[in-house]
């Protein structure tokens, strides 16, 4: 299935959007973003529906909670006679240097599974090479091109799910070497990716980053900054397709602040 033509209420020209964070602060940032109210308990997550077609479900931290509740919602709306037309995972993450900065913004043009897998000795074997693939999902070519159109600041490039973040050298640079051109480190999009392709969805990534992808340094981190660059893209998607594009903020002379 491909992503819907432009509509006169859809998001940037996409109807029946499925937006699916991880936490509530990233859901939060999205609904501000989109001018949304909050909605009630889903059941799997939180989730919010308002004038646009669009509903947000906070799912849960990792790649399983994440598919769960994207397989959830929409089977839901199947059921209901009210099927999605395209699925979007989106929060905050780390960025790899020389790729993407604090308060950047990434679109995610392949999710990869870079940590499922096996370890023999030195080597990581991926799912593919293991024979139980695919660990790479990549995004659709026509809902990137709307969201890159909408976002044209935004960096484009892979970005690596991983179930635990990365906190020291030496694992940023097996990640590097696992996927060199990565932009972003995520914990969610692949398990979105999974389930969005079991159901025919298109889907795509977008990762607002809050911290350099490395050694974990707290004093670091931008959290509030890079949920403001998630609300922004989002309100940069709210604008009907064909008005002008707005560019999500980048900006990194943030004063330090910790969570």
């Amino acid at each position: 299935m491909t992503a819907a033509g432009p509509g006169p209420r859809g998001l940037h020209g996409l109807d029946r959007v499925l937006v699916v964070t991880a936490v509530e602060a990233e859901r939060a940032a999205v609904l501000r973003g989109l001018g949304l109210d909050d909605g009630v308990e889903s059941g799997a997550g939180r989730a919010a529906a308002g004038p646009l077609p669009v509903t947000v479900v906070a799912g849960g931290v990792g790649p399983a909670g994440a598919a769960a509740a994207t397989a959830r919602a929409l089977t839901r709306a199947e059921c209901a006679g009210r099927p999605f037309g395209a699925v979007l995972s989106a929060g905050i993450g780390g960025g790899f240097d020389g790729r993407a900065g604090v308060a950047d913004l990434v679109l995610g043009d392949l999710s990869v599974a870079a940590d499922l897998g096996a370890q023999d000795g030195d080597d990581f074997i991926d799912l593919d090479r293991l024979g139980f693939g695919p660990a790479r999902h990549p995004a659709d070519p026509l809902l990137l091109d709307r969201l890159r159109a909408a976002l044209p600041a935004a960096v484009v490039g892979p970005v690596v799910t991983v179930s635990t973040a990365t906190g020291s050298a030496a694992r940023t640079g097996e990640l590097r070497r696992r996927v060199p051109d990565a932009a972003a480190e995520g914990m969610e999009g692949f398990g979105v990716a999974a389930a969005a392709r079991a159901a025919g969805m298109p889907f795509a990534e977008l990762r607002a980053i809050s911290n350099p992808v490395g050694p974990r340094d707290r004093a670091a981190w931008r959290i509030p900054q890079a949920l403001d660059t998630l609300r922004a893209a989002f309100a940069a998607l709210a604008r009907p397709a064909g008005q002008p594009a707005g560019r999500a903020p980048v900006t990194r002379s943030w004063p330090a602040s910790s969570r």
